[in-house]
């Protein structure tokens, strides 16, 4: 077990076997059972498996494992468990399913959820009263609790802003098992609002998130979806930039590259009913529309590729969408394997999918060639980063990160939040 720095109290040796280890992780109220292989994270099968029925049980929990000196990985729903690197220890899975209590303030236009609540739910119970968070659920069956920890955010941030845009408050367990709070239960009290964005996207690796207070949005009134087809990344690129310029205010400008399909390009508007005709006739004017239709599409927001498959997430200046989508193209081509893409066109974030049975030698050559275009196209404002990767290709050691921009600092707040290490670690950059 690592050392204590100076001034910290080093953990407590841990009980002398298994079943003490299991009595002190329930002490506060927690379920605890043994790990199975149906728990494994990134190959490791948990010791024990400890479900807190609420935010207290939760934090004596942790406080318990840190005393023992267990690791311990948060989960959800476990729709993305196996994001990021596979954990240097997982001792401890903490189960925060049950931790799904959504309190709405209508009024207020706030919701506060808890970390185990799934966002299919809380947009379900948010709806009936007018109004939503407009995060799309980007991978099915997601929670509150797993979007926040990976940074997942869906069209909609091109006018609403991105997942921790929207978020005003949090509660979390630190990895001593001390409750703290960030933020507040109003749309105007921001004090701590940076500390909620250190947790966002941050893979469990700074806390246990046990509810997350959101600002909300009106359901709009009426919304259309223009859609065009283009015969190139070129054309994709300048239809995107005419409706960058134009007055119709979209509310997510996204691109479709399936394999051995056209390359299609939907905006979304919302709106009142009174305008937005007129706003989708000038839209399908300004892109060469084949389609306009009322609603979105099932999935709309979802990732290619199928599940299992190597997620890599390029971000980049939305000027260069046409250099991006050559240079996936290009290394699907080298590679030899099929590369859909999806993801926006107005916020230059796109996602691509490599079939998980890939060779990993291939896989990781593709990485490497984008990674080396993007930056290249871009000036150095690109970035690619491998979000999931099949096993095999941990296997193979790819670069899930590429060059991390301000990773000292980021290691000093992983030690400020969790000097022993005790939550999933290794999972997030540099072996963080």
């Amino acid at each position: 077990m690592p050392m204590a720095p100076a001034g910290e109290p080093a953990a407590e040796a841990a009980p002398a076997t298994a079943g003490d280890a299991a009595a002190e992780l329930g002490a506060g109220g927690c379920e605890v059972r043994a790990g199975t292989g149906g728990d494994a994270v990134g190959g490791t099968v948990p010791r024990w498996v400890a479900v807190p029925p609420d935010a207290g049980a939760c934090a004596a929990a942790m406080a318990a494992a840190a005393r023992l000196g267990l690791a311990v990985v948060p989960r959800g729903a476990g729709t993305k468990i196996d994001w990021g690197a596979p954990p240097d220890r997982c001792d401890v899975l903490l189960d925060t399913s049950a931790l799904d209590a959504v309190e709405h303030a209508a009024g207020d236009l706030i919701a506060t959820a808890g970390a185990g609540a799934p966002l299919a739910r809380l947009a379900s119970e948010l709806a009936g009263a007018g109004q939503r968070l407009p995060v799309e659920e980007v991978v099915p069956g997601s929670t509150v609790g797993g979007a926040v920890a990976a940074g997942l955010s869906g069209p909609g941030r091109l006018l609403h802003g991105r997942l921790r845009d929207l978020i005003i408050g949090m509660e979390f367990v630190r990895a001593d098992g001390t409750a703290a709070r960030s933020g507040g239960r109003v749309v105007k009290n921001v004090a701590g609002y940076d500390l909620a964005k250190l947790h966002t996207g941050a893979l469990g690796t700074l806390g246990v998130v046990t509810s997350v207070t959101f600002r909300l949005r009106p359901l709009p009134a009426a919304v259309r979806l223009v859609s065009a087809t283009a015969a190139d990344p070129a054309g994709i690129r300048a239809r995107a930039a005419a409706v960058a310029a134009s007055p119709v205010v979209p509310a997510a400008v996204e691109l479709d590259a399936p394999v051995g399909g056209p390359l299609r390009l939907h905006v979304l508007l919302e709106g009142s009913a009174e305008g937005i005709d007129a706003r989708a006739e000038h839209t399908a004017d300004l892109v060469g529309a084949d389609n306009v239709g009322d609603a979105v599409p099932p999935g709309w927001g979802a990732l290619p590729g199928s599940p299992g498959d190597t997620l890599l997430k390029a971000v980049l200046p939305p000027a260069r969408l046409a250099e991006a989508l050559d240079a996936l193209a290009a290394g699907a081509r080298e590679a030899g394997l099929p590369v859909p893409v999806r993801g926006s066109a107005g916020s230059g974030a796109l996602f691509a999918a490599v079939p998980a049975g890939a060779d990993p030698g291939a896989a990781a050559a593709l990485v490497g060639s984008v990674r080396a275009a993007l930056v290249r196209a871009t000036g150095g404002h690109g970035s690619l980063t491998v979000p999931h990767a099949a096993p095999a290709l941990h296997r193979h050691g790819v670069d899930l990160w590429g060059e991390v921009p301000g990773l000292p600092l980021m290691r000093a707040v992983k030690d400020a939040f969790d000097p022993h290490r005790l939550l999933s670690p290794g999972r997030f950059a540099g072996g963080i």
